[in-house]
């Protein structure tokens, strides 16, 4: 059986001129800009009249404010973001999330829709019950409802596309990577769903009905994933991943033109440096074509 065996110091890491954010690259410490005019926002700091970079990121100018966005940061939630967080503890009236913000997450019993979609005031047997709805590990999808003063997020799972998730693959980007869309659930047409959460964790599962599938409950479908749909899941799982690594922006159509253009190789090519960099390159020339 052949093995491909890769040295780290022999991979060249290839960049793209044509990327704009590239000229607005900053690290700690250099300068921003010497004009006393500029308004100074979060990621920067002041000193000797001079503008400067508080972290390494992406500089970026509305009117005359200047903030410096981190290429890796954690997850800062906005009310009516879409996430995709773990249940990490079930405690009284609450389930505690992990949705890679800097601190845990809370989803509230009276936030949550109970099985079959019901809307009624929660009873003390609703609370003993909690373990059957939600449990340490599962993974769910849900909405930021409010930020508290602390900067902890509270969720919310009433509308019927939000809830539990079955079988699929979870894949973490920066949340940088994630762009704000209208939506950000997809069923994509080359045969997979995808939930583009906000906090940079990304969800890729078999195509969901949205008239069955969608009903708000806490139930998991555990019947086997065809094999075709498994190859589609690895494949799409393996762009996502090529397209964090070259720093590539993920939407819909992003992520649809990647995963077009990796049709040429094998799943497992697409774990190679190179074949990443040419399948992300190839997905940029399209959307700059028709941009």
């Amino acid at each position: 059986m052949a093995v491909d065996i890769r040295l780290a110091n022999t991979r060249v890491k290839k960049t793209d001129p044509d990327v704009d954010e590239l000229q607005h690259l900053v690290t700690p410490g250099d300068v921003i800009t010497t004009d006393a005019g500029f308004m100074r926002g979060h990621g920067t700091f002041m000193d000797s009249d001079k503008l400067h970079a508080s972290v390494a990121g992406v500089v970026e100018r509305v009117n005359k404010l200047i903030c410096v966005n981190p290429l890796k940061t954690r997850y800062h939630g906005e009310v009516g973001d879409v996430i995709v967080g773990r249940i990490i503890d079930v405690a009284q009236k609450r389930w505690r999330v992990e949705a890679h913000s800097k601190l845990h997450s809370i989803l509230l019993l009276s936030s949550v829709n109970l099985p079959g979609g019901e809307l009624r005031k929660r009873s003390e047997e609703d609370e003993r019950r909690m373990r059957d709805y939600l449990v340490e590990g599962d993974l769910i999808s849900a909405e930021v409802q409010s930020v508290y003063s602390d900067g902890s997020l509270s969720l919310h799972t009433r509308s019927l596309k939000y809830g539990k998730l079955g079988q699929g693959v979870l894949v973490r980007v920066s949340p940088s990577l994630v762009r704000r869309r209208k939506t950000h659930f997809h069923n994509l047409p080359c045969g997979a769903s995808i939930i583009l959460g906000n906090n940079g964790y990304i969800w890729i599962s078999p195509t969901v009905n949205e008239d069955t599938d969608n009903t708000g409950g806490f139930t998991q479908s555990m019947q086997p994933v065809q094999r075709v749909d498994r190859e589609v899941i690895a494949r799409l799982r393996n762009c996502v991943v090529a397209m964090a690594n070259n720093r590539m922006m993920l939407f819909d159509t992003s992520v649809l033109y990647t995963f077009e253009a990796s049709q040429k190789y094998a799943i497992k090519e697409l774990l190679k440096p190179e074949v990443q960099d040419e399948v992300v390159s190839l997905a940029r020339q399209r959307l700059e074509t028709e941009s």
